[in-house]
């Protein structure tokens, strides 16, 4: 008899544990199931700035034949003055000069250090064009730095640093020494200017 009421409860307790799973698992297979609005699109990949010009280097320089700046400092020109008459000028318009204290023959350079500073020397360039001057009397020195200068008719040729635009002819006779060169590479002397005239060329 007791045996009989043991199995009993442990049929009743089984049943019910079947009964508690098998409702669990309903309710797993019943929940809720995931929102299913429509999602919202991806972001698109990122691909760079937009509308942006791309940069290609460093722009040509403008305002000059050619964009390069070094070349047209070492091309000779010749304008003319109202003040000294036919000069020279480099690329740019730049008054050269010539120092009493070198020499034509041989060419031979004697401003440097602190003075090439204050007195670039005209480089030698491939690039380098000549106007209005006669090209066999110009030619080059090897300075003491190694570098190259031009020269004209033997005399080596000089930029003034104070002379801060083209047209500006402040370096003439400074020191007594320092002088506008001709086309002919000689001294340019100031000539009688007409009423009215103004610096420059």
């Amino acid at each position: 008899m007791h045996a009989l009421r043991r199995t009993a409860a442990f049929t009743a307790a089984a049943a019910a544990v079947v009964l508690l799973a098998t409702a669990c698992n309903s309710d797993a297979d019943t929940a809720a199931p995931a929102a299913s609005g429509p999602s919202a699109p991806a972001a698109p990949p990122t691909t760079g700035t937009t509308g942006a010009t791309p940069t290609t280097g460093a722009p040509a320089t403008t305002g000059a034949p050619g964009g390069n700046q070094a070349a047209l400092k070492g091309s000779l020109a010749t304008v003319t003055s109202p003040q000294f008459g036919p000069i020279v000028v480099d690329g740019l318009n730049y008054t050269l000069y010539r120092f009493d204290k070198d020499t034509a023959q041989p060419s031979a350079s004697n401003c440097n250090d602190a003075c090439a500073v204050k007195w670039p020397p005209v480089p030698v360039s491939q690039q380098a064009t000549v106007k209005g001057v006669d090209a066999k009397l110009v030619g080059s020195v090897t300075r003491a730095d190694g570098t190259k200068q031009l020269t004209l008719n033997g005399w080596p040729l000089y930029r003034f640093a104070d002379d801060k635009a083209p047209g500006e002819t402040k370096g003439q006779g400074v020191g007594g020494t320092w002088f506008i060169s001709t086309p002919e590479g000689k001294k340019a002397q100031a000539v009688a200017q007409p009423t009215g005239a103004g610096a420059g060329y």
